[in-house]
């Protein structure tokens, strides 16, 4: 299974990211710990929704989506609050 997902970070509420994995658990982790160069100043960072997809491709797709500004809409209207 391969996972997207949104995070919110803690101490900035409204800092968003979207990303992709196969391994939900490892990859909040890493963004807590400061892995990734797009993440690490607005840490610590918690999942506020995720789906998961059959194929890497199919989750990939849908990142992709969600990051266009038709995308970024449809999350605010649907999958954060």
């Amino acid at each position: 299974m391969h996972y997207v997902y949104i995070l919110r970070s803690k101490n900035i509420p409204i800092q968003i990211y979207t990303g992709s994995t196969s391994s939900l658990k490892s990859r909040l982790k890493s963004h807590n710990e400061g892995a990734n160069k797009h993440t690490y100043k607005f840490k610590p960072w918690k999942i506020i929704w995720f789906c998961a997809f059959p194929t890497k491709e199919k989750a990939e797709a849908f990142e992709k989506y969600l990051k266009t500004s038709s995308g970024i809409a449809f999350r605010n209207k649907r999958l954060v609050k």
